[in-house]
């Protein structure tokens, strides 16, 4: 199969502009994909060959090759600077999926398989998927849709959207939204720093579930019904519920904990300068329908707030949360924008 394709792309490489190769593969073949700049698109059909399409300049070099039960394709240059390669990709639909650029954008559609999908700078569209679904982008947007599995959204400069996914998630990102809507899940764990987190999805019994935003607001659905124990944390925010919680416990000046119904599953929601907002599903799928228009003035009345005074009892809850906020999140994103945000973290944390 090597050989086969080698011979493809030799007789391919004088065509200036485009490369075009079709070829049967294996079962259980999987498909890894390396592009410098431009774009990786890849769509699923229901026949065992993978179909390969690149648009690219005189100097682009698309190398096939099969390597073991892996299908790789590479965008290189002649010579010099790294030439800009868009690929089109059809490849059958349970094929399992290594895709990686650095000025990438990557848009996945119609796969059934394991997806992982990394990027510098450039959106990650991904639409099915089941098993591992592992997407990073540093500066780019990431959507998943429609996907069942292990999931883990990462993003550092955008904001991060789920949609109608179920299993394990994570979804992590530091200066952007993270929405997840539609979701069915036992696990779910989403957070950022500068920006606001919004869960409409399941609450199971015994599942585990924790929101986490420094600035930004937390909206998270807790369906009618529901058996959860919910634990709410914010230094600077008020806590806004459109439905009567009934208080179980208070710790410290800041954290409450309520119990609906046996309280078998865990919710942990805390922001630190950012108001926290439970609602009933419906609310929140209507909110997120009307998103771009001003309609924050129309939220339900029937709700209790909880006003802290950071200068009073709880100042000391407030400088032990920061202290363990910088201790976390330090380590972690301090590489990636240390010249950008540490000056104005390190005077926030050394209060």
């Amino acid at each position: 199969m090597l050989t086969i394709l080698t011979a493809v792309l030799v007789s391919l490489a004088p065509l200036q502009g485009q490369t075009d190769t079709t070829f049967a593969v294996p079962a259980g073949a999987s498909l890894s994909v390396n592009n410098f700049g431009g774009a990786i698109v890849v769509h699923g059909w229901n026949q065992n060959r993978v179909k390969v399409h690149a648009e690219h300049g005189s100097r682009g070099r698309i190398e096939v090759s099969l390597v073991g039960s892996t299908v790789m394709v590479k965008a290189s240059s002649r010579q010099g600077a790294p030439s800009v390669v868009d690929f089109d990709i059809t490849v059958p639909q349970a094929m399992a999926l290594t895709l990686a650029g650095t000025y990438a954008e990557i848009t996945v559609d119609g796969m059934q398989g394991p997806i992982s999908a990394e990027t510098v700078e450039g959106a990650i569209e991904v639409r099915g998927g089941s098993g591992i679904i592992t997407l990073h982008s540093i500066q780019g947007t990431v959507t998943l849709a429609d996907a069942t599995g292990r999931i883990d959204v990462n993003s550092v400069n955008e904001e991060i959207k789920l949609s109608n996914v179920s299993g394990q998630i994570k979804a992590e990102t530091t200066n952007g939204d993270v929405t997840l809507t539609g979701v069915k899940s036992a696990s779910v764990e989403a957070a950022t720093i500068n920006g606001s987190v919004v869960y409409e999805g399941t609450i199971t019994d015994g599942g585990t579930y924790v929101f986490n935003s420094h600035n930004g607001d937390m909206i998270v659905s807790i369906p009618e019904g529901a058996n959860v124990t919910v634990s709410i944390a914010t230094a600077n925010g008020d806590i806004d519920p459109s439905f009567p919680l009934p208080l179980t416990a208070t710790h410290g000046k800041r954290r409450y904990t309520f119990k609906l119904g046996s309280g078998s599953a865990r919710m942990e929601v805390e922001s630190f300068q950012g108001d926290i907002k439970l609602r009933r599903p419906e609310e929140i799928r209507d909110r997120l329908q009307h998103k771009n228009k001003n309609n924050n003035h129309n939220e339900h009345d029937d709700s209790f707030d909880f006003h802290f005074d950071s200068n009073g009892v709880g100042a000391a809850w407030v400088r032990d949360y920061a202290a363990t906020y910088a201790r976390e999140y330090a380590p972690k994103y301090a590489p990636l924008y240390a010249r950008r945000y540490a000056r104005a973290y390190a005077r926030a944390y050394s209060h």
